[in-house]
């Protein structure tokens, strides 16, 4: 088999798809491309069993054929080339030889009928949504993914699919995001969740534009397609925690703050805090917000005052320093809104102004004052 194509053609779609694969593998096949050629299209498709993704390009060939090339050292030949035709040719032996334009190199490539099969996508539904909609979403809610083996059910995400909606939503026992479009329409309610693997994989891979990206779900794989790209991952086979329960439904104090400014200052002072918890203690009064933070052990100590917005009863309340940060950054509007009620209960955060299709609600639990 022989085949001629662009080196950085061929670089610019193998980066997609790299990432599937693991540094340390169970299976030496797994540490490979499957390439395979027919009727002059080239497509690659690399696995970790789990997720398997899938990239197709136009390449010079006569004839068809498979192999498997080691992915690590195709990579780092490609990254050091210069961009040009590169011509492969494959023995009968998997014996793979690359020549460029002054150069040939040699690599043993391995018997692709050893590479694991990738699930057949019978029985789906479809829907479809655009890339920027769904990268947007990972975005606002892979943070919030717990990292707990031993609870399966929250290390991804949960997608729920409504006629008229779709909602996103990541929790991790301590804070929870959840993500709603209203310009998404699936063609029946259910839901499944998604591991963060194959999320992490595809925010890098799609692009963030209004390109048209096909969603296609059953029972134990979903099935995500934009143009030439495919990627196939199985489902966290768990029941995730009915989150509607711990979602306050009435927090009556507001508190209106700039975004910028009370995340700079939860940087500034929760360098002072205790590094384990990362408690800063908010003291709201009128219209003055002020945070707290010590390491007792260390007789660390950091505080400062901010302006605010604030209808409510004076309050002082505890949070993860950390975990406030990271929700700001999911939020894009340049003021936020926290609804609150006591020191015990779980705080609200929402972006003060939304596009006109999205919703999104984040919930973040407090932590025990130090009296």
């Amino acid at each position: 088999m022989k085949f001629i194509v662009s080196s950085s053609a061929l670089l610019k779609q193998l980066q997609q798809i790299s990432g599937v694969i693991n540094a340390n593998t169970v299976l030496p096949i797994l540490e490979d491309f499957l390439f395979e050629v027919e009727k002059g299209k080239l497509t690659v498709v690399a696995t970790d069993l789990e997720t398997v993704m899938k990239i197709q390009l136009e390449v010079e060939a006569k004839d068809s054929g498979k192999v498997c090339i080691p992915a690590k050292i195709l990579m780092d030949s490609l990254k050091n080339l210069p961009d040009q035709p590169l011509t492969f040719n494959i023995d009968k032996n998997f014996g793979v030889e690359i020549t460029s334009d002054n150069g040939k190199y040699k690599v043993m490539g391995e018997n692709p009928d050893n590479f694991p099969k990738e699930p057949a996508a019978d029985d789906t539904s479809s829907f479809t949504m655009t890339s920027s909609a769904l990268v947007t979403a990972i975005n606002k809610t892979l943070f919030a993914v717990s990292t707990d083996d031993l609870r399966p059910a929250m290390t991804g995400v949960f997608f729920e699919m409504d006629k008229k909606f779709i909602q996103f939503v990541a929790t991790d026992a301590h804070r929870l995001v959840r993500y709603k479009r209203t310009d998404v329409a699936c063609p029946k309610a259910g839901n499944l969740i998604v591991p963060k693997k194959p999320l992490t994989l595809l925010k890098s891979a799609m692009p963030d534009n209004e390109d048209e990206l096909t969603i296609s779900y059953n029972a134990n794989h979903l099935f995500v397609q934009h143009g030439t790209t495919q990627l196939s991952c199985r489902l966290i086979d768990a029941r995730f925690p009915d989150y509607k329960v711990v979602i306050p439904s009435d927090n009556p104090y507001k508190l209106n703050v700039t975004k910028a400014d009370f995340q700079s200052a939860l940087r500034r002072v929760s360098i002072f805090s205790n590094k384990s918890t990362n408690q800063v203690v908010l003291n709201i009064t009128g219209s003055e917000l002020q945070l707290a933070a010590q390491d007792v052990d260390f007789s660390f100590e950091g505080n400062e005052r901010m302006k605010c917005q604030y209808n409510g009863e004076d309050l002082q309340i505890a949070f993860n320093a950390k975990f406030l940060i990271e929700m700001l950054n999911a939020a894009e509007s340049d003021d936020i809104v926290m609804e609150l009620s006591t020191s015990t209960k779980a705080g609200i955060i929402k972006p003060t102004d939304q596009g006109e299709s999205e919703d999104l609600l984040m919930l973040v639990m407090p932590l025990m004052l130090n009296s």
